[in-house]
């Protein structure tokens, strides 16, 4: 059975979704008809783990399965041996196919936090190997003339390259060829990515046009930032990784800015929108402390990720390391010289990646020792102690003084 309910589609196509080609109402028409649709997101395995951001899509993809659509999860292992170049300044490094293979290995288990591979509609796994290994050159020549070299030089980083005068490998244009083939050989009707992903997926629109002779349906969901556009991921520094130890996810959630509380309540949960936009307002006005609603969206997150008795335990575990000053034994420890450059040392201890941010990490107030704000470049002076626990949100280390 299909559910036709106007207020849960409208929802699906509302909350969280940045855009919707080629008209949101279009798709809101078909959803209404009764017919099951069939649609997809792609997951690229280029680490051994998915993360919050592809949660986005996959929950997204959950509430269509919930109405009773045909949601297919597709491992992109073909395409991860090109690289998605979206948003790189440089090409990837290559991935050999064994690395692949291992880092998909627990995808399916990781993702069905959301979705459902079981029952009478459950959700179907596929990967892109089983077509694009099949290709002949011929094939990728006949598929290639679909698309104009002009076409891909538009997309913005690789205009910058030119500018820059950086290399634009030709591999690179392969990937959204490769992307757009996958929605041709499924023939789906709707395809759900990242706002990040609007041209390798609008590519395969254009080819299902062209080849199967019908609409594909594209919907861009928002990315994980803060207010002001701040991104959370690896590049950043703060992913969540769902293969992560629920104090990790936690700690993590509490190192994040206000901006990201009600953000991700509404890409990662199911709290009402109505209670989301008042938790916004209560932000803004100061009519709460924020730090609570960190802590309230924390034990969502791992209770969501884990389950309740891990959420409860990974609260607890917080509370005692940062709340009640108690600081864990098993603590990384190393030596330094009383005096030294703090830039260089949260570089050499992967506390920033680099001296630019470790500068602007200070200036925010987020460097602490011993509980108090760095507001120095230079190691502060350790006076009698003999050691004195660092801070970078959840990254915590024990440093031992070497006097000059």
């Amino acid at each position: 059975m299909i559910n036709t309910d106007e207020k849960a589609i409208d929802e699906i196509l509302d909350r969280g979704v940045e855009q919707v080609f080629s008209e949101k109402e279009e798709l809101k028409k078909l959803l209404m008809s009764g017919k099951q649709i069939k649609l997809y997101c792609g997951y690229d395995p280029t680490a051994s783990s998915l993360h919050i951001g592809n949660a986005i899509s996959i929950k997204k993809l959950s509430e269509f399965q919930k109405l009773g659509h045909k949601v297919i999860f597709l491992v992109g292992d073909f395409t991860a041996l090109i690289g998605d170049p979206t948003d790189k300044s440089a090409a990837r490094p290559k991935l050999i196919k064994e690395e692949i293979e291992e880092n998909a290995k627990y995808y399916k288990k990781q993702a069905s936090i959301f979705l459902d591979f079981d029952g009478e509609n459950p959700a179907e796994i596929r990967y892109n190997s089983e077509w694009n290994d099949k290709l002949s050159f011929r094939d990728l020549i006949e598929l290639s003339s679909n698309f104009t070299v002009q076409q891909m030089l538009h997309r913005d980083m690789f205009e910058k390259r030119m500018e820059e005068e950086k290399p634009i490998y030709l591999h690179e244009f392969l990937y959204p060829l490769a992307q757009a083939y996958d929605s041709v050989v499924m023939d789906v009707d709707l395809e759900i990515g990242g706002n990040d992903q609007m041209f390798n997926m609008m590519r395969g629109r254009d080819l299902q046009k062209i080849i199967n002779k019908r609409e594909k349906f594209v919907l861009t969901m928002k990315l994980l930032a803060d207010n002001d556009g701040a991104k959370m991921g690896k590049s950043e520094g703060n992913a969540i990784f769902l293969d992560e130890k629920p104090e990790n996810i936690y700690g993590t959630v509490m190192s994040l800015g206000d901006g990201f509380i009600a953000n991700t309540y509404e890409l990662i949960t199911d709290k009402p929108i109505e209670e989301i936009e008042e938790m916004r307002k209560q932000i803004e006005d100061g009519s709460v402390n924020p730090r609570d609603l960190k802590m309230q969206l924390a034990f969502d997150l791992v209770e969501t990720f884990y389950n309740e008795q891990e959420a409860q335990k990974a609260e607890e575990a917080f509370k005692t390391q940062f709340q009640e000053k108690g600081i864990p034994e098993n603590i990384e420890e190393i030596v330094v010289v009383e005096g030294k450059d703090i830039l260089d040392l949260l570089v050499e201890i992967s506390f920033a990646s680099s001296k630019s941010e470790a500068r602007r990490k200070i200036n925010e107030g987020a460097v602490k020792l011993d509980d108090e704000k760095v507001a120095d470049f230079n190691l502060p002076s350790f006076g009698n102690k003999s050691e004195k626990i660092l801070k970078l949100g959840r990254k915590i280390i024990r440093l031992k003084v070497k006097s000059l």
